[in-house]
This record gives structure tokens, sequence and C-alpha cells, in this order.
């Protein structure tokens, strides 16, 4: 019987051993999870930090761009009022029609091609007097408008106007572009920080797992060392048992030879000599 709780315990000591080396185990892989994991939540929250960034500066930049947005469309209502005035002065002055600008290109195309191609004397001569007529054309209202310094300064003004709404717009569009590029940055930090999070969800989720499965090997170890400490009880009892019996049969043989011996020596025995000589088949 003792050998067998003595077996008994080696493959309780084993069980106990392979439970306590996978506990191990998996508390390390739930170890190297949750460093993973709280790895990932810094990285996140790193990332989160840089993106809000990116969207203050957006948001900012948006600002300024509202406000050049407002700047130029103030000065162009002010250069279109003042574009309508010249209007209504080139009409009170018969100064419609082609502008000298217009004019002055229409001469330098048909000189062009007087140059560059051939004519007939007849389409020669039109071209000619065309140009004559435009030359001509171009002058006067040169002069008309030199001599009207009312148009002249509205026009300067109208002019400089719209140069300064056009230099407000190309700085809101710069501006523009710049909050779309920062909108963009932003966009995509929000993405990876969405990607670290699941992986760092994902981590968490081994890390339960891992620890879960390690719970359930360290209560398997504390169950069979109990089984052990019991199995131990049992071969200690038996133990102390056979050390009893064994004492007991000693002492019984003694008695007997003692007996034995005085009924040589010629003493007489009672009954209970003769049962005690019974009892330890001496």
């Amino acid at each position: 019987m003792i050998k067998e709780l003595q077996s008994k315990k080696v493959e309780l000591k084993k069980k106990a051993d392979d439970a306590k080396e996978q506990r191990n185990i998996l508390n390390a892989k739930a170890s190297s999870f949750a460093k993973e994991r709280n790895n990932l939540n810094i990285k996140t929250k790193e990332i989160l930090v840089q993106a809000q960034e990116y969207k203050k500066q957006r948001d900012q930049i948006n600002i300024d761009v509202s406000k050049y947005k407002e700047l130029r469309d103030e000065i162009n209502n002010k250069a279109n009022n003042l574009f309508l005035k010249i209007e209504n002065l080139k009409k009170k002055n018969n100064l419609n029609g082609p502008s000298i600008k217009q004019i002055k290109k229409q001469i330098e195309q048909l000189e062009f091609t007087q140059q560059t191609t051939v004519q007939t004397p007849k389409k020669e001569k039109e071209i000619v007097t065309k140009i004559k007529d435009l030359e001509k054309e171009y002058e006067e209202k040169k002069k008309q408008f030199e001599e009207n310094s009312i148009l002249n300064e509205t026009i300067e003004e109208a002019q400089k106007y719209r140069k300064e709404a056009s230099e407000y717009h190309e700085k809101l569009s710069n501006l523009a572009k710049q909050a779309q590029e920062l909108h963009e940055k932003m966009i995509q930090l929000f993405k990876d920080a969405e990607k670290t999070r699941f992986d760092s969800d994902t981590s968490h989720k081994s890390f339960i797992s891992a620890q879960e499965e390690a719970d359930k090997q360290h209560n398997i170890f504390i169950s069979v060392q109990k089984e052990i400490r019991e199995v131990e009880k049992e071969i200690n009892k038996l133990k102390k048992k056979d050390s009893k019996i064994k004492h007991g049969t000693s002492d019984l043989e003694k008695d007997a030879k003692d007996i034995f011996d005085k009924f040589k020596d010629g003493g007489k025995l009672t009954m209970d000599d003769l049962m005690t000589i019974q009892r330890s088949k001496y």
C-alpha cells in the first residue's frame, strides 16, 4: 500500500511540476502581451497628440482664410463699383467700344499678318488702311483718356483694388492649400491611431487569454499540491502503524523468550505465560 501511495506521489509531483512550468510560461507570455499593449497605448496617445496639433494649426489657418476671403470680397466689391463707374464715365464721354489695350492688340495682330504672310495687293491695301484707322482711333482714345483725369484716376484706383484683391486671393489660396495638407495629415494620423488602438486591443485580448490559462495551471498546481500532502499524510499514517506493529511484535517475542528461559531454569508457567508464548509464536 505504501509503495502504491509513493508511486502516486511521484505521478502527482510530475503533474504539479508540469502545471508550474506551464503557468510560468503563460505568465511570461501574458507579461509580454501586456508590455506590447502598453507600448501601443503610448504610441496611440502620441499619434493623437500630433493629430490634435495638426487640427489646431488647420483651424487657425482656416480662420485666416476666412479673414482674407472677407477682405478679398470687400475689395473686389470696391473694384467692381469703380469699374461700373468707369463704364458710366465712358458712356458719358463717348468712350465706349474697344479699350486702348484691345485696339493696340488688334494693330499688333494686323502688323504680324502683314509681315509674315503673302497678300494680294488689294488685301495688303485693306490691312494697311485698317492699321491706320486703328492707330488713329488709338491716338484719339488715348488722348481722350489722358485728358479725362477723373476717368484715369478711377481706372487707376479700380486697378489698384483689383490687384490688392488678387494678392489676397493668392494668399488665401496658399493658406487653403496648407490647411488641406494639415487636414490630410490629421486624417492619416487618426487612421494610424485607429490601427494602433486595434493592435492594442488585440494584445490585451491575448494578455487576458494567457493570464486566464496561467490561472488555470496555477489552480491545477495548487490542487495537486494539496493531493500530494494528503498522500504524504496517508503514507506517514501507514508508516507509523507499521512501526507500532513491529514494535509490539518485538516486545511480545522478548517476553516469550524470558518466560521460556524461566521455564528452562525450572520455573513454573502460569496460564498467562502460556498465552504469551502462543501469541508470540516463539
